[in-house]
C-alpha cells in the first residue's frame, strides 16, 4: 500500500469543513462523560475548541482556537468568543485555571507533546482529552472499504501512551461508548448507519478524508456503494443497525497532577 505521509495540523478548516456546526453537532451522552471528567472545575480552558462543541454551560470557559473560520462559526452556534491561540503557546499564567479540554483536535497540532504539556502547565486540576486509540484492535467495518484510512489515521494521532507521557501526574483512559443516534457526525459514528458515508456533505465534516488520494476514496465508496446496493454489507453487519452503542477506539483520557 502507498501511504500518505500527513503530520498534524494538516487540516485546512479555512477552505474546509463546510456544515461543520451542523453536523457535528455535540452528543449528550459523549458530553456528560466529558464534563464528568471535568469533576468540580469552575473555570475550564477549551483548546482547539472549533466551534465550542462540548464545552460546559455551567462553568467559567476559555476557548482557544487559531482558526479564523472556525472562531466564525462559534457565533451561530452561541458558543463564547474564543482567543486566536496555538495550544504549543497559551497566553495564560501558570496554573491559571482549574481544568482543560482537547476534544478531538491533539491530532491537529503541529507539536502535540509540547501542546499538551502547555495544558498541564496552565492547569491547576484535571486535563480531559478524547481521541483515538490508533494502536488498539480495529473491528470496524469501515476498514474493508478505505484500509488506508487506518495508517494514515496512526500517522497523525499521536498515541495514547504518549499523551499520557506528555501531562504527566496520574491519568485513566477510558472507552468512551458512540450511541448508535449519535449527533457528532465523525466517521465512527456511523457504524450502523453506513449510507451516510456516501454523502458528501457528511464526509466534509470529517477531516480525514481530505489526506487520502482521491481515487483511493472513490474505490472504497464505490465498494460501499455496490455492497449496500446488493445487500452484502446487511449480510456481514446488519446487526450493527440495532445495537445501541459502539465501543471502538474512541477514548477520553483524564490526566491529574
Amino acid at each position: 500500500m502507498n501511504r500518505v505521509r500527513v503530520v498534524a495540523g494538516d487540516t485546512d478548516y479555512e477552505s474546509s469543513g463546510q456544515g461543520y456546526e451542523q453536523r457535528r453537532r455535540p452528543d449528550p451522552r459523549i458530553g456528560a462523560l466529558i464534563h464528568q471528567a471535568l469533576g468540580g472545575a469552575r473555570s475550564v480552558v477549551n483548546v482547539g475548541a472549533g466551534a465550542g462543541s462540548y464545552e460546559p454551560t455551567d462553568r467559567y470557559v476559555l476557548a482557544v482556537e487559531p482558526s479564523a473560520a472556525m472562531r466564525a462559526r462559534r457565533v451561530t452556534t452561541g458558543a463564547v468568543p474564543a482567543i486566536d491561540a496555538v495550544a504549543q503557546a497559551l497566553p495564560l499564567d501558570d496554573a491559571a485555571v482549574d481544568a482543560a479540554m482537547a476534544i478531538f483536535t491533539v491530532h491537529q497540532w503541529p507539536d502535540p507533546a509540547r501542546g499538551l504539556a502547555e495544558l498541564r502547565r496552565v492547569t491547576r486540576g484535571p486535563v480531559v482529552v478524547m481521541t483515538l486509540d490508533v494502536e488498539g484492535p480495529s473491528d470496524s467495518w469501515f476498514a474493508e472499504y478505505l484500509p488506508e484510512r487506518r495508517a494514515v489515521e496512526q500517522d497523525r494521532f499521536p498515541t495514547v501512551a504518549d499523551v499520557r507521557a506528555a501531562l504527566g501526574g496520574s491519568s485513566t483512559v477510558t472507552p468512551v461508548p458512540i450511541p448508535l443516534t449519535c449527533t457528532d457526525g465523525f466517521i465512527e459514528a456511523f457504524y450502523g448507519r453506513p449510507e451516510a458515508l456516501l454523502d458528501a456533505a457528511v464526509r466534509a465534516a470529517q477531516s480525514g478524508w481530505q489526506l487520502l488520494p482521491d481515487a483511493v476514496v472513490a474505490a472504497g465508496l464505490r465498494h460501499l456503494a455496490d455492497d449496500l446496493a446488493t445487500g452484502a454489507w446487511d449480510a456481514r453487519h446488519g446487526h450493527l443497525r440495532s445495537r445501541p452503542t459502539y465501543t471502538g477506539p474512541l477514548v477520553l483520557i483524564t490526566a491529574t497532577p
